[in-house]
């Protein structure tokens, strides 16, 4: 079991273990609000001007499920999967940054920061993480070419 679980890990590499637990926590993050809908204020309201809450429960959901699938693709292409897994998030910072703006609901601005620092932002990061980063024969690369 040991066994399959590092051979499992090593064919992921670091960016496709982030994709798994990116895509699957935005899934379950989507079915929240299939489950157990919450109101539709702040920010919801001005998404659910466009479509339903379920409708955008299925974007959380389809995008997750596209970084999941996309753990497994070689690198390079992947990429696609940091994108679908930036989507969702970069929607919901746009509606809270909207409502912050406008006066219409004051957290939105918090909530804008918060999707886009620790959402965004970290997919962001991830995305850039070479397939081979941290590896014994990378460590320190970082300094390389610096006079020390």
């Amino acid at each position: 079991m040991r066994a399959a679980a590092r051979r499992q890990r090593k064919r992921l590499g670091r960016r496709g273990t982030f994709l798994v637990f990116m895509g699957a926590g935005k899934m379950c993050f989507g079915a929240s609000f299939i489950f157990d809908p919450p109101a539709t204020t702040g920010g919801f309201a001005l998404l659910t001007r466009f479509a339903p809450l379920h409708c955008w429960a299925w974007v959380w959901i389809v995008c997750g499920a596209a970084a999941f699938c996309s753990a497994w693709v070689r690198f390079g292409r992947d990429g696609w999967g940091f994108v679908a897994a930036s989507i969702p998030p970069a929607l919901w910072a746009w509606a809270y940054g909207w409502v912050g703006l406008t006066g219409d609901y004051s957290r939105g601005l918090f909530l804008w920061g918060w999707y886009i620092t620790s959402h965004c932002g970290v997919i962001w990061c991830a995305s850039r993480v070479p397939p081979d980063a941290g590896s014994p024969g990378h460590l320190g690369q970082a300094t390389e070419g610096r006079s020390g």
